[in-house]
């Protein structure tokens, strides 16, 4: 079984650590791009680790909306981090397609959203709910 398809939660929040620290080591390097990639990744995997803890079987769902909607029954408080998942997910697509580029995305944008998943223990153990 490759890691991809791990069922334990565990394995996730060991790869969405790790994702959290190369954030960091990108913000200081400077770059917005990278930083907002792995800040996506890191809440995928974060939120993939709080629905396994709650008994949920992997799915192979990228999307944090759709892996919000699933949290929010084992916990309708999540919802409060819709707009900071909306905003992180075009992170993705920013810097992994060239034609829709994420046009003026500064270090700021990714500090300020950062803080925002921190709030919901995002980067520290998974969602806080």
């Amino acid at each position: 079984m490759d890691r991809t398809d791990s069922p334990y939660a565990e394995d996730w929040l060991k790869v969405a650590r790790r994702d959290w620290h190369r954030i960091h080591v990108l913000l200081k390097d400077g770059d917005a791009d990278g930083a907002g990639f792995f800040l996506q990744q890191a809440v995928e995997k974060y939120l993939k680790a709080f629905l396994l803890i709650h008994g949920w079987k992997l799915k192979k769902v990228h999307t944090l909306q759709s892996l919000l909607d699933e949290a929010a029954a084992f916990a309708p408080q999540v919802v409060a981090l819709r707009p900071v998942c909306e905003r992180v997910s075009g992170f993705y697509i920013g810097d992994r397609y060239p034609s829709v580029e994420a046009e003026g995305l500064q270090t700021e944008d990714i500090r300020r959203e950062l803080l925002e998943a921190q709030l919901w223990g995002i980067g520290r153990y998974g969602p806080v709910l």
